[in-house]
C-alpha cells in the first residue's frame, strides 16, 4: 500500500489499522466441508477494525472471500473485493488468446470464487489438474516454513504446466504464491498477482475518500 500511494511526505501517506489474527481457523478446510467455523473469528476482526475506525477494509486473504458477502451484511463496513479487483483488471488488459490460469488454494479452486466471475465476464478460466494441485499446495506450504526457495521450484512446476495446457495468462490466487513468484525466471506467461491490485485499490479508494471529506 505504501508503494501504491502518491506522496511525496509522510503526511501523504494513509492511515492504517491492521488486525492480524492467526487463531482464525483453516479458511480452507471451512470452504472445502462447508463449515462456519472461522466465520466468528472474522467477524470479530472486522468489529475490531470498525470500532478503530476504519472506513475502508483489505482481506488478503483469497480463501477468506467466500465469507465477504456475511461480513459487509453483519458489520456494515466497505470491504474492498479482491476477486473483483482481478477480474476488472483481466478484463481492461483483453490480454492475448487462451484461458486464464488459476493457482489457488483448495479452498479458493473449491468456492469457485474466481471461476465463477471470470465465466460471467466471458473470459476462459482453466483450473489446475490434481498432480499440478499438488505442486500448489506444495508451494503454499513452503512459503508459510518460510521456505520460499523451495516454494519457487514447487510454482514454476506448476506455472509451466498450465502454460503447456493452454494459459497465456495466469493468476496467483494464494497470498504466499507471489512471495514465491518473486524467484522465478520470466517466462513467456504472465503473473498477475491481486494483492497487488488490492493493495492499489486500497490507495486508490482512501485518496479519493479523503478528497471527497476536504
Amino acid at each position: 500500500m505504501i508503494r501504491c500511494t502518491p506522496a511525496t511526505r509522510d503526511q501523504d501517506h494513509l492511515r492504517v489499522v491492521i488486525w492480524a489474527d492467526p487463531t482464525v481457523p483453516d479458511r480452507v478446510a471451512a470452504v472445502i466441508d462447508g463449515s462456519s467455523q472461522p466465520y466468528p473469528a472474522m467477524l470479530a476482526g472486522a468489529r475490531h477494525l470498525r470500532d478503530l475506525g476504519a472506513t475502508i477494509v483489505a482481506m488478503p486473504c483469497h480463501t477468506a472471500h467466500a465469507f465477504l458477502p456475511d461480513l459487509r451484511a453483519d458489520t456494515g463496513l466497505r470491504f474492498l473485493d479482491m476477486v473483483e479487483e482481478t477480474v476488472t483488471e483481466l478484463f481492461r488488459q483483453q490480454g492475448p488468446d487462451g484461458a486464464i490460469g488459476l493457482l489457488g488454494s483448495r479452498g479458493t479452486i473449491h468456492s469457485g470464487l474466481y471461476q465463477d466471475r471470470l465465466r460471467r465476464a466471458c473470459l476462459d478460466v482453466a483450473v489446475p489438474a490434481e498432480p499440478v494441485q499438488e505442486q500448489v499446495d506444495l508451494a503454499i506450504g513452503k512459503v508459510k516454513l518460510n521456505e520460499v526457495k523451495a516454494a519457487a521450484e514447487h510454482l514454476g512446476y506448476a506455472v509451466e504446466a498450465m502454460a503447456r495446457a493452454g494459459s497465456t495468462r495466469i493468476v496467483l490466487a494464494c497470498t504466499e504464491l507471489p512471495l514465491a513468484a518473486d524467484l522465478l525466471a520470466p517466462g513467456p506467461v504472465e503473473l498477475l498477482d491481486p494483492t497487488d491490485l488490492l493493495a492499489r485499490a486500497v490507495a486508490r479508494e482512501c485518496v479519493v475518500s479523503d478528497l471527497a471529506a476536504r
